[in-house]
């Protein structure tokens, strides 16, 4: 098996137990993730609520790409699907086309989410309630018996929820936070720096949506920024124009973070699956298949809106010659160490994007004494082939689900005259620590919106 394993074929996340030497192979890494599981329990009131059915659509995309041992869910009734997250048109379908097992018992070891009226049964291990209001969305566990109203105010609440959820089921199996299954975890999307189960007063109904976006990188973070937008009620999606930009092929390793892939999808350009995907869901797209850089330039009738979610410093630093009038960028953090970690930057800003990125050199941490890459080598893979193993980074989609929300939110805040920002920076283990920095100048939205379906 070693001697078929490369950057391409590699399990983002199994490259977390590599790295920090948890496991000695990539096979026991994966090992590792085939232990991981979930059961959701879901009531009846499913059928009729779209947000609970995006928390729980997005909770099964999420995890059947982390949890190996599978995510089984119990007590889905016969009902439509209401959101534009799947074509499928029953609940269960869609929950089975993206992965996961509808059922209707589940053992008594496996780790129990509960969305609305499911009930878990008595003899749980753990257990966690994903819950939302307005533009917040956690989980808590069981016993604390928090619940707000699970509205239908915010579609991104719900899948907040979901990706807060992933984050604590990781952690728990994963052994390595003690608080994990004993903690309250989420976040406002209103306002970031502010207690997610204290709704602000002044949080809007949401009545506006971005209309003109350019996508730049079509991986874990863009395909999430796709995944995000298609939740937002849109009355007629035809309606919104949206540039897609990647030039890369989609690998094996991509269905390990990227909520729009799967296997049959390896070998495809990236941007051609993604808008199959958006087009499936009746968005407009146009395909950029060039390299993002200095040599790209807006004409005056593309969208003037970019979200970047890309993880090369040099097209970063080029995100303001592109002409655009406003920039939302993302990113991860990287390595066993800080794979944890989100910041959405805007532009313009106080700083520009070349001096933030232009001298970025961030020394690499190295693995290579790792027992997995030590097995590799006396398997036989060459220098070459170590180093470029070793420099992918460690991938979760849950993360970038979070850092999706957070980004799409600053459109949407400026929409509905919120706060601004030109940094959020936090870590999705430690979503009660949210670092902000004010916009200093802010004008009123003017790139393209539409109103909100009601």
């Amino acid at each position: 098996m070693n001697d078929m394993l490369n950057a391409d074929t590699l399990h983002r996340t199994a490259k977390y137990f590599m790295d920090s030497g948890a496991a000695a192979s990539h096979e026991k890494a994966m090992a590792i993730l085939g232990r991981f599981a979930l059961a959701v329990h879901v009531g009846a009131d499913i059928a009729a609520s779209a947000a609970k059915q995006v928390a729980l659509l997005s909770l099964v995309n999420l995890g059947h790409r982390t949890l190996l041992g599978g995510v089984r869910v119990i007590g889905v009734p016969e009902c439509t699907n209401l959101t534009t997250l799947s074509s499928a048109p029953t609940l269960r379908l869609a929950i089975e086309t993206l992965g996961g097992i509808c059922s209707d018992v589940a053992d008594s070891v496996t780790p129990v989410a509960v969305i609305g009226d499911g009930e878990a049964p008595l003899n749980i291990v753990t257990g966690w309630r994903l819950t939302w209001n307005g533009w917040c969305g956690g989980v808590a566990p069981l016993r604390d018996q928090l619940r707000l109203a699970d509205d239908e105010n915010m579609a991104l609440a719900p899948m907040v929820a979901a990706a807060c959820l992933m984050t604590e089921v990781f952690s728990y199996h994963a052994g390595d936070h003690p608080m994990a299954g004993r903690r309250a975890a989420g976040l406002s999307l209103w306002r970031p720096d502010v207690d997610w189960r204290e709704q602000s007063t002044d949080e809007p109904a949401l009545g506006y949506l971005p209309s003109r976006l350019w996508l730049i990188g079509l991986g874990n973070l863009g395909q999430a920024f796709c995944w995000t937008l298609a939740a937002l009620p849109y009355a007629d999606p035809a309606e919104v124009e949206l540039v897609l930009q990647d030039f890369d092929t989609l690998a094996a390793s991509n269905a390990s973070t990227s909520l729009l892939t799967f296997p049959r999808n390896v070998g495809k350009k990236k941007a051609r699956i993604t808008a199959a995907w958006l087009e499936a869901q009746g968005f407009k797209t146009t395909i950029e298949e060039r390299r993002f850089g200095p040599a790209i330039k807006r004409e005056n009738s593309e969208p003037g809106v970019a979200l970047c979610g890309v993880d090369n410093a040099l097209a970063r630093s080029a995100l303001e010659d592109a002409d655009f009038d406003f920039v939302v960028e993302a990113g991860l953090g990287a390595g066993p160490d800080g794979f944890r970690g989100i910041s959405v930057h805007t532009f313009p800003g106080s700083r520009t994007a070349r001096s933030i990125w232009s001298n970025v050199a961030v020394a690499a941490v190295s693995v290579a004494h790792m027992p997995a890459y030590e097995e590799l080598a006396k398997s036989g893979m060459d220098e070459c082939g170590l180093a470029i193993l070793a420099s992918r980074t460690v991938g979760v989609p849950f993360v970038g689900l979070l850092a999706a929300t957070l980004a799409i939110s600053e459109l949407l805040r400026r929409l509905h005259g919120g706060a601004t920002f030109e940094l959020i920076s936090t870590s999705s283990n430690t979503l009660d620590d949210v670092t902000t920095i004010a916009a200093e100048v802010t004008t009123p939205y003017s790139f393209g919106h539409l109103a909100a379906r009601t």
